[in-house]
């Protein structure tokens, strides 16, 4: 007599579901942590793009502009970007803003993230 075929099995081990979980689990610590950071830079650049179209910036001097940039991010909550970060460069007939910046923070006990941003806008001048 013939013994019936066995079934397969089908499906996920104990510990496979456990590893596919602690994946999932550390993605989503990754993801908790580093996108607020792309949220605030994703403000960053639309300051930056509202600027050459702003008349108050094209009548500006540096100083005067990076005290602008300052305000807006200030306006916008965005602490985390220093002045010391804030440049401007003249350029011919323009003025050149660069917001350069490496936010830097914590995952999970010593492993750190570092993510670096750079925007210009040109403003035309006077």
């Amino acid at each position: 007599m013939r013994k019936p075929a066995k079934k397969q099995q089908q499906g996920l081990t104990m510990i496979s579901w456990i590893v596919v979980i602690v994946f999932l689990l550390f993605q989503g610590v990754i993801a908790m942590n580093v996108i607020p950071v792309y949220m605030t830079d994703s403000s960053v650049k639309s300051i930056l793009e509202e600027l050459p179209n702003d008349a108050k910036a094209r009548d500006s001097s540096a100083n005067e502009l990076k005290t602008l940039v300052a305000k807006r991010l200030s306006i916008n909550s965005i602490y985390t970007i220093k002045p010391e970060s804030i440049k401007v460069v003249k350029g011919r007939g323009e003025n050149i803003v660069i917001i350069e910046y490496e936010p830097r923070g914590k995952l999970i006990g010593s492993l750190d993230y570092i993510v670096s941003f750079k925007h210009e806008a040109k403003i035309p001048s006077r």
